[in-house]
């Protein structure tokens, strides 16, 4: 058998590259799109009534609690996506850390590798897959901004509307009079 011949036990061997996606895990670019796009979105308008709100108010120090946890959620996933520690230093307004956790996050999101996420690693090097812990993480974001409306929800009634508003946009405004 010549050296360049595969052998018959190499052919067993699984590659990360060819190893199908897990169904659970999303791709990157609609991870990103959610976190920049949707978290963002909500964030700014959950982020009015606090604002609003006077510091004396008891709702206040729950409200300020779940934004920073949220910061910590985000850079949390960065950590995740980064695959090591780099903590670069945060702005201390809480408004502004905010964009900016959710601007370091989606950066080290952009770093990761799009083909190979989410596909399961060969089961022969007996290592986890990195986009379990990724989703994960993403998922606990998207748990701390839905605890945020329900606090921003006893403070302003209406933010659910304000959240979804635009949601659906009419290329055809509706006809005035009847249609039957």
């Amino acid at each position: 058998m010549l050296a360049t011949e595969e052998t018959p036990r190499a052919s067993l061997l699984e590659t990360h590259a060819h190893n199908e996606r897990m169904r659970h895990i999303p791709t990157i670019p609609w991870i990103v799109q959610k976190l920049d796009g949707d978290v963002r979105h909500h964030v700014e308008k959950l982020w009015l009534p606090y604002s609003d709100l006077p510091a004396g108010d008891p709702r206040h120090p729950a409200l300020e609690a779940a934004f920073r946890a949220l910061c910590k959620a985000l850079d949390r996933v960065a950590d995740v996506a980064r695959r090591h520690r780099h903590h670069p230093h945060a702005p201390n307004d809480l408004g502004s850390r905010i964009g900016w956790s959710i601007s370091q996050t989606v950066t080290a999101l952009g770093s990761a590798d799009a083909e190979t996420f989410g596909r399961r690693f060969p089961f022969q090097t007996f290592e986890r897959s990195n986009a379990e812990p990724l989703w994960a993480a993403v998922l606990a974001v998207l748990q701390r901004v839905q605890h945020l409306v329900e606090l921003t929800r006893e403070i302003d009634p209406q933010i659910d509307e304000r959240i979804y508003e635009g949601l659906v946009r009419l290329e055809e405004p509706l006809r005035r009079e009847p249609i039957a």
